[in-house]
């Protein structure tokens, strides 16, 4: 008897195969992403240690040395004339100092040019051949205003740029020259030689006896790998350095797993619910509960094996085009390997899902009772009412999870400054939180829907029937809003985290780079003539000259400076200005001192009154801003001029430090610019990156908001059909069914946004870095719309099909 009951749920799935794909849907989205992440890790890892890696495929030998010794030149010359040798190059990396430029250095890069040991590409002009003659990337050339003739100075003289070079992306000003050049300008040796071997044989025998030609005395502690163990080696660590990102990202995957189980479990019980006149029959013809268990069981481990094996090919074509889109756009990337044994672990773990989603469904639906083979599925479905134990359990975890929250805020003051307590709390009331919404979402979603329906009840007859669908099966609505809720709540509280550190980083950083260059004249510094004419240059704009001076700070010292905020857009809504007789102190020197706002502090000559104090550093880690009357009395420095560049980008950067160079001659110039970028860029990519993952877990939402609007759609097609018959236009149709599809995304969204931001905001304090509670109602905005409207269009297509049915065929089927 069990193997026909198993045959009769296998035989259902070969008439329907629809049913499959609803039911397996969300596991293969899951699979694509767990599979895709591996191969996604794979690409990056190779990609990441071909572009910073200093080996080059052809190297088949690699020398290097330890302890600090280096090849001379003249063991470089014996390996080259050494038997089997095609080529050698001396690997030296060297930093030169400008001259005439304070703080900038030239990183000057040995390179043959050309050939398969090189690393660039010549551009234009030509590469360097004899001693003072480099070639310079474009950014560098840009950086420096040169170009092919032109001379770079340095302090120990001057060098010729040949040519300009396409090279791997490197921070700093670099120069690319042969070997011998590169040693000389550094005044040092090679620390490594690669080596191009005349064939595969001669590579095995350098490999191993090199060391007797180069070093014959066996002075020099060297190593010698192949080329392909450089290569590995350095794979290895850029894996390492993945790993770090790739960990996070598994944290993603996995609660993109459990946000698809959810959505599967949802789904098996809608599906089971529609075929309980089935069940109900099976059981009236002698089958037992268990019997139907299992077949329900087998049902779940077949649609898991076809989701999973369609989720890892999917995902294999998706790395193979995602390579040949980014080729195709001039970036290079590595075709992804196929991994076999990681496809078969994703495929096994997709059955394992799918049977653990459908074990509570399968249970609940074969414990139908004969006589509801009389009942319709619409009743079933319909039941709103929960369990004693599942309220129970809805209640002990919602008491838990504010128990957590109370515990967390009970401990601030004492909370270690690493946060790791209070974070391992948070998640505790997290898990705790969702855990209770799972368990009581029939209940709490009624309320809500109420809520965020009340637009289209009271505008609209369409959106009235909408409300009465969604709302006539509360369990199914729960079951796909609770997983819409668990992705808005984390892209909410990603967002309003964000915000917040993003304004903690744009102040430090405002104190680190308030402008974009910094400008320090002769000994004398800058005068008021020279300021005036930075003020009139067009290509400047916000000039502005401070002067510093060191000043006893308790058992220590500091920097004192005397510069105006309201002369720097970023500093005008972080600063004031102190008036004579008071200091703007950083946190630091406020505790040396032991003052606070409205106190005397003590800084060598001058008592002063305490304006104000900083929660870090004051601007370019000072300890005291002053006014200049009070930093006359400690003796100030020579004026420094700061200024933003007038045009944006890179044009303007150099544009605005030409300017500075030819109004003031002998000017050092920084610029601070390029901190800034980088560490509004890493926020910016942080984020982004974030987002993207996280919307993994919407993704998967919207599959299930789409799944079980389709399985309404099929169970409710009497109801359409009565619809139609009293007057409902297609229109109409597809209007109320998008309409719930869209409701569900906005009873989600609103769970989401609801738990998503004081969960951000516990996140903040819970760190104890100083970083601000903000709450960006816009972006929160965007996302609870952009939100409900792909929930929307996840139910066009079943709002079009359902739309398709003609009034007499939709009525027959009753």
């Amino acid at each position: 008897m069990s193997a026909a009951v198993i045959r009769t749920q296998l035989s259902g799935i070969g008439r329907r195969p629809g049913r499959l794909v609803l039911t397996g849907l969300s596991v293969l989205v899951a699979c694509f992403l767990v599979f895709g992440a591996f191969l996604a890790r794979d690409i990056a890892v190779r990609a990441t240690a071909d572009a910073l890696s200093t080996t080059p495929m052809a190297t088949d030998v690699v020398l290097s040395v330890r302890g600090g010794t280096l090849f001379s030149a003249e063991q470089l010359a014996r390996v080259r004339a050494t038997p089997g040798v095609a080529e050698a190059v001396g690997r030296v990396e060297s930093t030169v100092r400008l001259r005439g430029v304070q703080r900038s250095h030239l990183t000057v890069v040995s390179d043959p040019g050309s050939g398969p040991l090189s690393r660039i590409r010549l551009v234009s002009g030509a590469y360097p051949a004899g001693h003072g003659e480099v070639a310079v990337d474009s950014r560098t050339a840009g950086r420096l205003s040169v170009s092919a003739g032109s001379r770079i100075a340095l302090e120990s003289g001057e060098v010729r740029v040949t040519g300009v070079v396409d090279a791997p992306a490197d921070p700093g000003e670099r120069a690319y020259t042969p070997d011998f050049v590169a040693a000389a300008l550094g005044g040092t040796e090679y620390p490594r030689i690669d080596i191009r071997a005349a064939s595969p044989v001669a590579a095995r025998q350098l490999t191993s006896g090199l060391s007797q030609v180069v070093d014959p005395g066996q002075t020099v502690p060297m190593s010698i790998r192949s080329g392909a163990a450089a290569r590995a080696a350095e794979v290895k660590d850029a894996a390492r350095q993945m790993d770090r990102v790739f960990e996070l990202i598994a944290m993603f995957v996995v609660v993109s797993v459990g946000a698809a189980a959810l959505v599967a479990t949802a789904t098996f019980r809608i599906v089971f619910a529609q075929r309980m006149r089935q069940l109900a029959l099976l059981r009236a013809v002698g089958a037992q509960p268990g019997q139907l268990v299992r077949a329900l069981l087998v049902e779940g481990a077949v649609v898991g094996l076809v989701a999973g094996v369609a989720g890892v090919v999917a995902a294999q074509g998706a790395g193979y085009l995602a390579v040949v889109v980014a080729r195709s756009a001039g970036t290079a990337l590595p075709m992804p390997d196929v991994p076999v044994g990681a496809g078969i672990g994703v495929v096994i773990g997709a059955v394992l899902l799918t049977v653990a989603a459908v074990t509570a469904p399968a249970f609940g639906a074969a414990k139908a009772a004969p006589l509801q083979a009389f009942r319709t599925s619409s009743t079933l479905s319909a039941e709103s009412r929960i369990g004693a134990y599942r309220l129970v359990l809805g209640l002990v975890l919602g008491v838990a999870a504010v128990g957590s929250v109370a515990v967390l805020v009970g401990s601030w003051p004492s909370t270690e400054p690493d946060g790791d307590s209070g974070l391992a709390l948070l998640a505790l009331a997290a898990m705790a939180t969702f855990g209770a919404l799972i368990a009581l979402g029939p209940v709490v979603v009624r309320p809500v829907l109420a809520a965020v329906s009340w637009p289209l009840r009271r505008f609209s007859t369409v959106g009235s029937l909408a409300t009465g669908g969604v709302g006539a099966a509360p369990r199914r609505a729960a079951g796909v809003s609770v997983v819409v809720a668990l992705g808005v709540a984390l892209i909410v509280a990603t967002i309003v985290g964000t915000s917040g550190m993003t304004a903690y980083l744009d102040a430090k950083l405002a104190m680190r780079a308030p402008a974009d260059l910094i400008a320090s004249g002769s000994d004398a510094g800058v005068d008021a003539a020279q300021v005036a004419a930075l003020r009139g240059d067009p290509a400047l704009v916000d000039v502005t000259a401070f002067r510093t001076a060191e000043v006893p700070i308790g058992s220590m010292s500091g920097l004192a400076v005397d510069l105006d905020p309201a002369a720097l857009p970023v500093l005008r809504s972080l600063l004031e200005a102190p008036r004579p007789g008071e200091v703007v102190l950083a946190q630091w020197a406020a505790d040396s001192l032991g003052v606070g706002v409205g106190s005397r502090a003590s800084l060598g000559p001058l008592s002063l009154t305490v304006r104000a104090v900083l929660t870090a550093d004051g601007p370019f880690a000072s300890a005291a801003l002053l006014s200049p009357t009070d930093l006359d009395r400690l003796g100030a420095s020579a004026p420094v001029v700061l200024a933003n560049a007038r045009g944006s980008g890179e044009t303007g950067l150099i544009t605005a430090r030409d300017a500075v160079r030819r109004l003031v001659p002998g000017t050092d110039v920084s610029l601070l610019a390029d901190a800034r970028t980088q560490a509004t860029g890493q926020v910016a990519g942080l984020l982004a990156v974030a987002l993207g993952l996280l919307g993994l877990t919407v993704l998967i939402a919207v599959v299930g908001v789409g799944t079980t609007t389709a399985l309404s759609v099929h169970e409710r097609t009497g109801e359409i059909g009565l619809l139609r018959a009293l007057g409902l236009s297609r229109g109409g149709v597809r209007t109320m069914i998008a309409s719930e599809a869209g409701l569900y995304g906005a009873i989600g969204a609103a769970l989401g946004l609801v738990l998503g931001v004081p969960f951000a905001w516990l996140a903040v304090s819970a760190l104890d870095l100083g970083v601000p509670l903000t709450l960006p109602l816009g972006q929160l905005l965007v996302v609870v719309a952009a939100l409900v409207v792909i929930a929307a269009a996840a139910g066009l297509l079943p709002a079009w099909r359902a739309a398709r049915v003609s009034p007499v065929a939709a009525l027959a089927t009753e």
